[in-house]
């Protein structure tokens, strides 16, 4: 705006002082025309006769007229051109006028969009900038309480294998302890096994086999007590081994925890915070979420009572179709009853209407639904007589279509089906009078019709004829 305003206020300048410059020329080039000579100069008296001198006189003079005559013309040509051409210019220079200050009040007009746009766009930039600090905290509370939760699972994980490497060490000594056992009977064994032979080859040398024997018990007795001792120093060393490094192991699991809390008391106090900020976020979105729901609760309750309006509207319009449907069915005969037989089976409309016109009814047909909506839009039957499965509408949306309609609210329709019970629920759900099975006696659909347009007695007219 501050960078069109010099230039448009020069342009003016410059306009203006060539309009002026151009006025200044055309008034001097009229001056000059003026000033010239109107007459060709006349030649220095010549003593003539009184007669020739008249006639020389009358031919000057006319000379003379002609001449101002032409030179008037020309001059009243050239100030016609020139107030043209003067119009052209003054006409132009308004033209140049008006584009300028329509350039310049477009220009103001794209400045003043460009600033709305330049707000809305700053608006909409700082929406999502808070809307991306929110689902930020969002994200960064809910990563904290993953972070707690894994760190418990982690805690709790490593107690359990912690545990389970017990028992397992537990059950390890066990074993060892039973293999020792073992092989400790079984050297037992072995030994005794030894001595029994060592004591019948002893028969032979009774006194050396003797003392031979008492040896090698002596030094079997002493190994196995050396071996036991072995074996038990060899068990209480692996016992303090083990629990050296479970107190260790311990030491290293209390530290991890402690560690953990540590941390999960500094994540909780983040979520804290975060959840702090997420609080009132959620309580500002709750009072923007109330007034938008006032808001829509206004407006919903403006929607349900124009609903409640038109419905009471429709009704009414139902009620009097209804009414006028009674008044034409309570004067109408079977000749004067137009029953509409839409089935896209073409032996099925036949074998149907001639069925009807036994009984005087007047048949009308239509292929599928699509072609007997069309055909009450331009007239109205007495009754519709009309199949489920059709192309394009079924029989249900040409119900439903019927229904909707207050011109035809209350026309009977009877629904032909070969599941009458499986189409039971949705045919009433949609407004069917009456669903007829297929294979049907051709007296009971007379009935039904008879029954759903009054004509179970005979008419006014019936009886009067």
């Amino acid at each position: 705006m501050g960078d069109l305003l010099p230039w448009l206020l020069a342009l003016t300048a410059i306009g203006a002082s060539g309009w002026q410059a151009l006025r200044r020329r055309r008034a001097r080039r009229r001056e000059e025309q003026e000033a010239m000579p109107t007459g060709p100069a006349t030649a220095a008296p010549v003593s003539r006769g009184p007669d020739l001198q008249v006639d020389e006189a009358r031919v000057a003079a006319e000379h003379a007229a002609a001449a101002e005559r032409a030179q008037a013309e020309r001059l009243e040509a050239q100030r016609a051109e020139a107030a043209r051409a003067e119009a052209e210019r003054e006409a132009a220079w308004q033209a140049e006028q008006q584009r300028l200050l329509a350039e310049f009040e477009a220009a103001q007009q794209a400045e003043a969009e460009g600033a709305d746009a330049a707000r809305l766009e700053a608006e909409r930039a700082d929406a999502a900038q808070a809307e991306a600090e929110a689902e930020a905290e969002r994200e960064s509370a809910e990563r904290a309480e993953a972070e707690r939760a894994e760190a418990e699972r982690a805690a709790a994980a490593r107690l359990e294998e912690e545990r389970a490497a017990a028992a397992h060490a537990q059950a390890e000594q066990q074993r060892l302890q039973a293999e020792r056992e073992a092989a400790a009977r079984a050297e037992a064994e072995r030994a005794e096994a030894e001595r029994a032979e060592a004591e019948r080859a002893a028969a032979a040398r009774h006194e050396e086999a003797q003392a031979a024997a008492a040896r090698a018990q002596a030094e079997r007795e002493a190994a196995a007590r050396v071996e036991a001792e072995r074996a038990e120093a060899a068990r209480i060393e692996a016992a303090r081994l083990e629990e050296e490094r479970a107190e260790a192991e311990r030491v290293e699991a209390a530290e991890r925890a402690e560690a953990e809390r540590a941390e999960a008391e500094r994540a909780e106090a983040e979520r804290v915070e975060a959840a702090a900020r997420a609080e009132a976020a959620r309580q500002e979105a709750q009072r923007l979420a109330a007034a938008q729901a006032e808001a829509e609760r206004r407006r919903l309750q403006a929607e349900r009572d124009a609903a409640q309006r038109a419905e009471a509207q429709r009704l009414e319009e139902e009620e009097a179709a209804r009414l006028v449907l009674e008044r034409q069915l309570a004067a109408k005969s079977p000749a004067q009853t137009r029953v509409l037989v839409v089935d896209d089976s073409k032996v099925v409309r036949i074998k149907t209407g001639r069925l009807l016109a036994q009984h005087q009814y007047q048949v009308s047909y239509a292929g599928d639904g699509l072609d007997a909506a069309q055909q009450l839009q331009d007239g109205l039957p007495d009754l519709v007589i009309t199949d489920v499965e059709m192309p394009g509408m079924d029989g249900f949306e040409l119900t439903r279509h019927i229904r909707a309609d207050p011109r035809t609210a209350q026309l009977p329709v009877i629904m032909i089906t070969a599941a009458d019970d499986r189409h039971r629920e949705q045919a009433d759900a949609c407004g069917v009078s009456v669903l007829l099975g297929k294979p049907y006696p051709e007296d009971q659909l007379i009935a039904h019709i008879r029954q759903a347009l009054g004509q179970d007695e005979p008419s006014l007219q019936e009886a009067l004829a």
